[in-house]
């Protein structure tokens, strides 16, 4: 099992990411691609089935992959999984299934990572149904100081949306929120994760080392 060490830059979610010296990843794996976790130095996966890919043909094998592979000492989360009203099947398939990835989150004592467009009501929901005692991330938000301060009460952690966060106008939303509930990720974009950190220690006011420190915390706080 691979954990970040003192002094890394952790990209909590990644598609199609590669680890280097100093840069900890957290490669998402999602069951339709065939793409199994493996150990591999400075990475970690998540591992989970995403809504757009999700239809009621494929949903009992692609749960079978997540329940097969969530389990592996590489994978650190399950996701990204949750709600799209804007692409992916019905809402009652894309609930019924993320319903059943966090049961084996649950079962497997492993966090979530949680992809949300148009659905916060959905997704409020199903945490109020469930009540999990595993964490949720919110990977790319780039919501309101009002919607993160509402999923903050509930426990999630946000993960902020890369070309949201590197934007002049998201300071007033970094600067409102604990640093203890907080990640930093690239997603499937051409950024450097070393771009994102030093834009976020300006705007907390703070080292880059230091933030380095804050999300090291954060990660084992969540993942370990």
């Amino acid at each position: 099992m691979n954990f970040p060490e003192n002094g890394d830059y952790i990209n909590i979610h990644t598609h199609g990411g590669k680890s280097s010296p100093g840069i900890f990843i957290v490669e998402s794996l999602m069951a339709h691609e065939g793409i199994f976790p493996q150990d591999v130095p400075g990475t970690a996966f998540s591992y989970g089935i995403h809504p757009w890919f999700l239809n009621e043909g494929n949903s009992e094998e692609m749960l079978k992959r997540v329940h097969d592979n969530a389990a592996n000492p590489t994978v650190v989360a399950v996701g990204e999984a949750g709600f799209d009203k804007l692409r992916g099947p019905s809402q009652e398939l894309q609930y019924r299934i993320f319903c059943e990835q966090v049961k084996i989150a649950e079962t497997l004592s492993k966090p979530v990572v949680i992809h949300c467009v148009r659905a916060w009501d959905e997704l409020l929901a199903a945490y109020k149904r469930l009540k999990p005692k595993t964490n949720w991330i919110i990977h790319g938000f780039r919501g309101s100081r009002e919607l993160a301060a509402q999923l903050l009460s509930k426990g999630f952690y946000l993960s902020f949306w890369f070309d949201f966060i590197i934007r002049p106008e998201s300071l007033v939303l970094i600067r409102s929120l604990p640093v203890n509930r907080i990640f930093l990720e690239t997603d499937g974009a051409d950024i450097d994760i070393r771009q994102i950190y030093d834009k976020v220690a300006k705007d907390l006011g703070i080292t880059v080392e230091e933030l380095k420190k804050i999300m090291l915390d954060n990660f084992n706080t969540v993942f370990r």
